[in-house]
């Protein structure tokens, strides 16, 4: 299986606690997540983050709605969690939050470990397709974040790309 990575990496002029708690709750995710993905929770709302909690989303892809799920594999607040598919669009995807206090605010990290499904085909989609979605969309995510952070009055420091997908 053929595995891929995302790191991204954004700073937030803004108690940790307060970034945190933001990330914390999964309702956040349809604040973050491009109109174009059509994200909804099925989850019932408000959702008790913690480890072992179950998440269900709907998304679509090219107009087809997708069943996604995941775990909440661990949970360490306010400095990590880790939320793994456990059925949707990927062979595999385990996506690490961290978040660490600096001297400008918090350091929010993202780790992504996906694979595609359907072998070559799958990896064919990936280069021609899949790759630059979801750099566009955690580009998306980054303006987001920043702007809901800045109309809050709370200067935010943000980079311009999503550091590396690597193949």
């Amino acid at each position: 299986m053929k595995t891929y990575e995302i790191h991204t990496t954004q700073v937030i002029n803004r108690p940790i606690e307060d970034v945190f708690a933001f990330f914390s709750r999964p309702e956040n995710l349809a604040v973050i997540t491009p109109e174009k993905l059509g994200f909804k929770i099925l989850t019932p709302t408000p959702i008790e983050m913690n480890k072992g909690r179950l998440i269900d989303y709907l998304i679509h892809l090219m107009g087809i709605p997708v069943h996604w799920r995941t775990i909440i594999t661990d949970y360490d607040p306010p400095h990590m969690f880790i939320d793994q598919q456990l059925k949707g669009p990927y062979s595999l995807w385990h996506h690490t939050h961290t978040f660490k206090k600096i001297k400008n605010g918090v350091e929010i990290k993202d780790h992504i470990i996906y694979s595609i499904p359907f072998g070559l085909i799958g990896q064919l989609l990936h280069k021609f397709w899949i790759k630059k979605d979801l750099n566009n969309i955690f580009l998306h995510r980054k303006k987001v974040i920043s702007d809901i952070f800045m109309n809050d009055g709370y200067k935010m420091y943000v980079t311009n790309q999503v550091d590396r997908i690597a193949a």
